[in-house]
């Protein structure tokens, strides 16, 4: 069988077609992303943005082109935190469908949590009695998921916290101001201090999607991306806040020059995706695993044994 998802959020666009294997994994076909980012303004206005719309139809015409190309049996559009409450979605999910023939399935944050779990645990061995917590910085929000190395989640929470809501609503110099970054910081505390999720007595600590994958490939200094290096990498804590301390201090534009593996359209946002990341690798106390598996992989398997 193969399977094509895409997940569409508030930043990124992106495509996975994969083939199920006979021992239920996935082998990849395809992976992509783009940069259309649905969510512009969403945290001040409650609204798509005319162009936002645009830019994501064109970008899920593209994917449905190659998903039609690629003689796909199921296929599923995950649709995350810029889409849940906005008071024109069904202008979002009428385009969606008139260009893919499926109708968008917005997601609640807790199953974003759960598929980025399944998607993390995939990506390499985890102990079975592992104490588990999977991270999923994304541009809208933050997923924390603490579970067994055996799948089984205990607590998960989706938390109003991501590196373009965080950038939006308080980082407005280029580059940040230190009371702009200090109330950002409050905020990110705030919203921890309240999660549910344990965040102590963890031995695995695994962060998936784009803000800690770019994080490892600026850490690591790759000239250019590769997600084998990437895949199964580690961040520590000193690291992380090293990498965040930096960004605040540089321009969006020295941000671009300096790490060249770094997506140009992600630049604006890492250093407030940086910022949640130190905050909570600081709070968890061990090095971050990185791991290229995430709410894709997590959705692919979930689509295949349905």
């Amino acid at each position: 069988m193969r399977v094509a998802v895409i997940d569409c959020g508030t930043n990124t666009v992106r495509l996975l077609i994969a083939d199920a294997e006979s021992d239920g994994t996935l082998r990849e076909v395809t992976r992509t992303l783009r940069f259309p980012r649905l969510g512009e303004s969403v945290d001040a206005t409650g609204r798509f943005d005319p162009e936002a719309l645009r830019r994501t139809f064109s970008v899920v015409e593209q994917y449905a082109a190659i998903i039609a190309d690629s003689c796909v049996d199921k296929v599923r559009f995950v649709a995350t935190s810029a889409a849940r409450d906005v008071s024109n979605k069904d202008e979002f999910f009428a385009g969606v469908e008139a260009r893919l023939g499926v109708v968008p399935d917005v997601i609640s944050g807790n199953e974003e949590a759960q598929l980025s779990y399944m998607g993390a645990l995939s990506g390499g061995p985890v102990d079975a009695d592992a104490q588990v917590l999977v991270v999923d910085i994304g541009g809208g929000s933050t997923e924390l998921v603490h579970g067994s190395g055996s799948g089984q989640i205990r607590t998960e929470v989706s938390l109003d916290m991501g590196s373009v809501r965080i950038r939006e609503r308080f980082l407005h110099h280029d580059p940040p101001i230190e009371s702009e970054v200090h109330a950002a910081r409050d905020f990110v505390n705030g919203l921890l201090d309240t999660s549910p999720v344990d965040l102590g007595g963890i031995s695995m600590y695994i962060g998936v999607a784009g803000t800690v994958t770019s994080l490892s490939g600026m850490n690591l200094g790759l000239v250019a991306y590769d997600r084998s290096k990437v895949h199964n990498s580690t961040l520590c804590l000193p690291e992380v806040e090293a990498l965040s301390a930096h960004l605040f201090a540089i321009s969006i534009a020295e941000t671009i020059a300096e790490y060249p593996s770094l997506q140009p359209e992600r630049a604006e946002v890492i250093c407030a995706g940086a910022l949640i990341c130190a905050e909570l690798s600081r709070r968890v106390g061990l090095p971050m695993t990185v791991r290229e598996t995430d709410i894709l992989d997590g959705a692919a398997l979930q689509l295949v044994r349905s």
